[in-house]
């Protein structure tokens, strides 16, 4: 699977540092710029798979990249702005962006959005699936398979499985992937991760090829041949 790349033109460095942790854990390349000027260098230095843009930026504003990105490129726009109202929106969509998300946000949704644009754009290349020997995790229709069968995975188990699955190798702690999984909002504790796991290995058992290894004293990995 092509790992999209996604250029983040936002000011507010608490916002940008969230989005990096939320674009690298779910397999995104990216890069940022706290403003217009610099954003655009970025773009035509790099021509991303997807911009996210805010409107409020130093120098010059999101609405005036937009249109000098969309004049040049028919590569995806998605809008993260606090202008919510209707003919914020409207004014964006007239300038050719493909959707637009107000803050405050779930980092959660802008994904899943990020995720959709690009789906729409590019239906061929990109595929919410990681596919192993015996194995397929499907994040789209949420089911795993197993030798051709499926597992009967929970939502959540399907959420957690690919978001190992998806980046070989990678040691994810238990807090991370309670973020990525259940949202920042969740009043749980690690032991949830814990659970879902061994659900998780109960269903799929282990394979020559792959398994879900534990990191003792952080948490797990997705191990492969390869990793």
């Amino acid at each position: 699977m092509k790992s999209p790349s996604i250029l983040l033109i936002e000011d507010d460095p608490l916002i940008t540092g969230l989005l990096e942790l939320y674009l690298d854990r779910y397999g995104f390349r990216f890069a940022v710029a706290h403003d217009g000027a610099s954003g655009l260098a970025l773009f035509y230095d790099r021509i991303p798979d997807l911009v996210v843009l805010d409107v409020m930026l130093p120098g010059r504003d999101g609405w005036s990249v937009c249109e000098e990105i969309r004049g040049a490129s028919k590569v995806p726009i998605i809008f993260l702005t606090g202008k919510g109202e209707g003919y914020d929106k409207l004014k964006g969509f007239s300038l050719g962006a493909d959707d637009y998300l107000v803050k405050p946000f779930d980092p959660k949704e802008l994904i899943a959005r990020i995720r959709a644009v690009l789906k729409r754009s590019h239906p061929t290349l990109y595929k919410d699936s990681a596919e192993f020997p015996d194995l397929v995790v499907d994040a789209t229709e949420y089911r795993v398979l197993v030798r051709g069968k499926d597992a009967g995975c929970a939502p959540k188990e399907v959420e957690l499985l690919y978001c190992l699955a998806s980046r070989p190798g990678k040691v994810f702690s238990r807090d991370e992937l309670l973020q990525a999984v259940w949202g920042m909002d969740y009043f749980g504790d690690s032991n949830t991760v814990d659970v879902h796991v061994k659900r998780i290995r109960d269903r799929i058992g282990e394979h020559p090829a792959w398994r879900i290894g534990t990191v003792r004293g952080v948490g797990y990995r997705f191990e492969t041949g390869a990793s």
